[in-house]
């Protein structure tokens, strides 16, 4: 989140999804509209989703893949990056191919 956010202007937000909760808290957040397989990370202004994974082992499930699909079934990008640099890696590769989307960076000082 600080490289994204030091290196871009478009906001970036994270989905609570992915902890360990109580069954009481897991209930209350569903009525709040929680919903599992919701990817990590969204850069709205981008249509951008993140599905952040571990490096080595990280695996989609099939709730996730789902929801992957309809993101990209409304126009959406969805990138899984598998670490952090795999998916600064993927995120500036999408980016490039993409120049329209305002990527200008901050400056320093």
């Amino acid at each position: 989140m600080s490289w994204f956010r030091q290196t871009y202007t478009a906001r970036i937000f994270a989905i609570p999804n992915g902890e360990a909760r109580s069954r009481t808290v897991g209930a209350r957040l569903k009525v709040e509209g929680v919903s599992p397989g919701v990817p990590d990370l969204c850069v709205p202004a981008w249509s951008l989703w993140i599905e952040m994974k571990r490096a080595n082992g990280g695996v989609v499930s099939a709730v996730q893949a789902d929801w992957h699909a309809y993101l990209e079934s409304v126009g959406h990008t969805v990138i899984i990056g598998h670490g952090l640099a795999d998916a600064q890696k993927k995120m500036q590769e999408w980016l490039l191919s993409r120049s329209h989307y305002g990527t200008k960076k901050k400056k320093e000082g």
